[in-house]
């Protein structure tokens, strides 16, 4: 009965995303496709596909991926409102994070050597910055963007050659979340908080960004950051979270995570900030309570009456982007791919994190059904 309705959920997600596609073989080879990245195959690619969809070779998932006449972006946008139809809460938390995918040569879109937190070392790889959504009902991806080096846009013809088009500009990743949380501001997106690790952190535009839209933001940040105190001094954050009284730090669970719950000891300061009526500005602190010397800090902007534990359940919140990133790319094969174009990549992607929001959206109608029949009983 579950499986039932599990496919039956995926026949109803198809046909919502049905009109981003000219005609019904891509949009039947979209389903083949799906089906395939959650059929528990080793290696999730255009030929295993291929074969579990019954195909001889690979060109019909190639030419899905690379060719065929469907809204891509569309599509993105379809899943982005199935997540917030099925997992959506006014008090959800965005996460911004970035993850590897390691590939060989020079000629896919994007590749070249450089820091991967995937591998943990400097490695030839292409980049993928993602939007997740996160709230009591579950978690998913709902945006992406390619990581285009100025190596790359600085070389036009290496770049037409891989299918980025000429008005494909170098961005920072910062500047990508910018543009994904903007997207998810025009999509009226349900949502309290956003927050991201210190690569975003520290980038001062992106919290002036966050805070023109009124986007309410926890940011890690660098323990040698300088911050504007209330007495008009400039200081560091960890200078400032020295000075900070031993009562004043609580000890709370922010949420389970992979070795069981996370629980820290957790301490703010306020700070002077872009003036707002109702609004406020925080250094926040994580300490490990095994050893005390390792602290975490984040810069916070939210509404005034924010209270301790909202700044430290948002900052906990971005574990689910890694969980989501764990998910997708042992679940739903978003690093099985084998395309080097700029197009074919975020064709893979979008249909991944696709198929990761339906498995997300399945598991969140089963726990509702869960606490219907225990609510009758």
């Amino acid at each position: 009965m579950v499986l039932e309705h599990a496919v039956a959920e995926l026949d109803s997600l198809i046909a919502r995303i049905g009109s981003r596609f000219t005609r019904s073989e891509p949009r039947a080879r979209a389903r083949e496709y799906v089906s395939g990245l959650v059929a528990g195959l080793e290696r999730k690619n255009g030929w295993t596909l291929a074969e579990h969809a019954g195909d001889t070779g690979p060109q019909g998932m190639q030419r899905l991926l690379r060719r065929a006449d469907w809204d891509v972006d569309g599509v993105r946008d379809d899943v982005r409102a199935y997540v917030v139809d099925h997992l959506g809460d006014p008090d959800a938390v965005l996460a911004a994070d970035e993850t590897g995918f390691l590939k060989k040569g020079t000629r896919s879109a994007g590749v070249q050597r450089q820091y991967s937190g995937t591998a943990g070392r400097t490695e030839n790889c292409q980049i993928g910055v993602f939007l997740a959504y996160s709230s009591s009902r579950g978690h998913a991806l709902i945006d992406r963007e390619l990581y285009v080096p100025e190596s790359w846009t600085a070389d036009r013809d290496r770049c037409r050659a891989a299918g980025i088009g000429d008005e494909v500009e170098f961005a920072t990743k910062p500047r990508q979340a910018i543009a994904m949380l903007e997207r998810a501001l025009a999509a009226r997106v349900p949502f309290a908080w956003f927050t991201a690790d210190e690569a975003y952190g520290q980038a001062g535009y992106l919290r002036a960004w966050c805070e023109s839209r009124d986007v309410s933001y926890v940011l890690a940040t660098r323990c040698d950051q300088r911050v504007s105190t209330r007495a008009n001094r400039l200081a560091r954050v960890d200078e400032l979270v020295g000075e900070v009284d031993a009562r004043s730090w609580q000890r709370l669970s922010v949420g389970a995570g992979a070795h069981g719950p996370r629980i820290y000891d957790w301490a703010r300061r306020q700070i002077e900030g872009t003036w707002a009526r109702g609004r406020g500005h925080w250094v926040l602190a994580r300490r490990s309570i095994s050893d005390p010397s390792q602290i975490a800090y984040y810069l916070c902007y939210g509404p005034a009456r924010s209270r301790l534990v909202d700044l430290a359940f948002t900052a906990g919140s971005r574990w689910h982007i890694e969980e989501a990133f764990q998910q997708a790319k042992g679940e739903t094969g978003l690093d099985h791919y084998q395309v080097r174009s700029y197009r074919a990549w975020y064709a893979h992607i979008t249909l991944s994190m696709l198929t990761l929001a339906w498995l997300a959206a399945t598991k969140a109608i089963a726990a509702k059904g869960d606490s219907s029949i225990q609510a009758r009983t």
